[in-house]
């Protein structure tokens, strides 16, 4: 019961079925000299990426208990006692690009995304093992009911890939959900051509009223509007595309 108790707090569920982490390790690209595990729990991803030459490999774990563990089962390994949350990544790795794969708590897996979008200049690929709802809203492509803000952010800057779903059974303790693996790999855009803060409260100000029109939903940013064509104010938040903000928000730039 040791596994269960140490990351029970911090809404990890462990996973028990060998062939779905050997899955999710065979899911990394290569396409940079460092990895970083978040959250190894006791190590069942860890002991299929522990050993692959292709990278400097590191984790970060939070939870006392799973940090002992780790240090006894894998005394090479270099384990970082840290919040993941509060990481600079350029104190784990001094250079170089960072791929980030981990089997995510469900409490923090959004906020953890979001680290990844302030630190995506350095981090070209993530796979990752979300709730099945969490991985379908990043995944989801406009006009859809999930689609969001973590979609639109993260698509503008990453091309997101829907792998495989996993279902309750193949963990310890049984989450009440099914869960589900993505990749994030790096696009290729390295500016999105407007002032990217003014991008990221534009897309959180429209899908925080996402019921409401951009008429509406966008009023709270206090600019002027008659500069966007009628038939974009007339939609809702869900209905836009990446290029669809990006439109806007150079619109807005001209006039404030």
């Amino acid at each position: 019961m040791q596994q269960v108790r140490a990351k029970k707090n911090l809404g990890q569920h462990f996973l028990t079925d060998e062939s779905i982490a050997q899955r999710i390790a065979d899911s990394v690209g290569g396409l940079s000299p460092n990895l970083l595990e978040i959250g190894p729990g006791m190590g069942m991803l860890t002991k299929y990426l522990a050993g692959d030459t292709r990278y400097c490999f590191k984790v970060v774990e939070l939870d006392r208990e799973s940090v002992d563990y780790l240090h006894a089962n894998y005394p090479e390994l270099e384990v970082v006692g840290a919040d993941f949350l509060k990481l600079d990544l350029r104190t784990i790795f001094s250079q170089g690009d960072i791929t980030i794969i981990g089997n995510f708590p469900y409490n923090i897996s959004s906020q953890i995304l979001f680290r990844v979008f302030d630190q995506r200049s350095i981090v070209p690929e993530v796979v990752g093992m979300f709730q099945k709802e969490v991985a379908e809203r990043v995944a989801a492509a406009p006009g859809s009911k999930t689609y969001g803000i973590l979609s639109v952010l993260l698509s503008a800057f990453y091309d997101i890939e829907y792998l495989f779903t996993v279902h309750e059974h193949v963990f310890n303790p049984p989450p009440k959900v099914k869960s589900a693996v993505i990749r994030l790999r790096r696009n290729g855009v390295e500016h999105l051509g407007c002032n990217e803060q003014l991008f990221v409260r534009l897309v959180k100000t429209a899908f925080n009223q996402r019921r409401k029109t951009l008429r509406n939903a966008l009023k709270p940013l206090e600019v002027p509007l008659d500069c966007i064509p009628s038939e974009i104010l007339a939609k809702r938040a869900e209905q836009l595309s990446v290029a669809d903000y990006v439109g806007i928000c150079s619109e807005i730039e001209k006039i404030i």
